[in-house]
């Protein structure tokens, strides 16, 4: 079951009225949450700007998964700068790097609205991040700054190429000492070709920082992987059991 509603978020341009959308488990009980970026994207096809969405809840209908997944639409004019902690400009557009703001949104004003309307698991062991392309970015974001917050996420085809330094930085910095998320991370080889060396010489500094902080990750090398829909959707099932929410 999803139930939507609308709730307001501080856009980069200003506030905005968004929709929400959250998968209900056809159980009893109390459930871990899974929030996801770009909401639009994320159950219904006739949603997506492209035609093809993750449809979530027929994969966990069919998983008969014990989640809830929570995703806010994402801000169409301006999904660059509130999905990034950085400020790049690129062939695919230009940000000014406002993240922050949305993730301190996220943590202390969705989180605590959705742990207050629905029965949640609300502790850190079960709140998890999930997302693709920048929402991939913003899901590692919300690791290295939120680790008291999120137990692990996946980022699917994250956006490291906006800036492999700070990317790796952000890595390296990471307060884990206490509490240390669990990391999925996947790339298609398709998408990766297209991408090129910036992408490649983000994910080898990622990498090299994660292993000097012996961060439990998973990462894969989709054959034939795309930066699509289609594509991410199909990886669900791994990064739900990679999470262990399945």
């Amino acid at each position: 079951m999803i139930k939507q509603f609308e709730t307001t978020v501080p856009a980069p341009g200003g506030e905005q009225k968004r929709t929400v959308s959250v998968y209900l488990p056809s159980a009893d009980g109390k459930f871990p949450v899974l929030y996801m970026f770009d909401g639009q994207t994320a159950f219904f096809d006739d949603r997506a700007p492209f035609g093809d969405s993750w449809r979530m809840s027929e994969t966990l209908d069919g998983l008969r998964a014990r989640l809830i997944v929570a995703a806010v639409d994402c801000d169409k004019e301006n999904r660059l700068t509130e999905y990034s902690p950085f400020s790049f400009s690129s062939p695919f557009g230009s940000s000014d790097g406002k993240g922050e703001i949305y993730m301190d949104w996220l943590t202390g004003v969705f989180k605590p609205m959705i742990d207050a309307r629905f029965p949640t698991m609300p502790d850190r062991e079960h709140t998890f991040l999930a997302g693709s392309s920048m929402g991939g970015l913003m899901t590692m974001y919300g690791l290295c700054c939120f680790p008291d917050v999120f137990g692990g996420g996946a980022a699917l085809s994250p956006s490291l190429w906006v800036d492999p330094e700070g990317c790796a930085k952000m890595i390296a910095a990471a307060d884990w000492k206490k509490f240390v998320p669990t990391i999925y991370m996947d790339y298609g080889s398709e998408e990766l070709k297209g991408h090129g060396a910036r992408q490649r010489q983000a994910l080898s500094g990622c990498f090299k920082e994660l292993l000097a902080k012996d961060a439990p990750f998973t990462f894969r090398l989709i054959e034939g992987g795309t930066h699509s829909e289609r594509s991410w959707r199909e990886q669900t099932p791994v990064f739900l059991r990679a999470l262990g929410l399945l």
